[in-house]
């Protein structure tokens, strides 16, 4: 029955660290899509209108 837990434990620590890393591969592409964003919101009409609304 340990032998399971301890299994059942690997498994789990393996999938919750897969999902951490895919997490942070979506996390770094989002960035990037807004770095470029706003780089290209300032040329565009020099300040007075922004890709984002904040």
């Amino acid at each position: 029955m340990l032998i399971l837990l301890l299994l059942l434990l690997v498994l789990i620590l393996a999938g919750a660290g897969f999902a951490v890393h895919l997490l942070w591969i979506i996390a770094v592409v989002f960035a990037l899509f807004w770095i470029i964003g706003v780089a290209l919101g300032r040329g565009e009409s020099a300040g007075s209108r922004r890709f984002y609304r904040w």
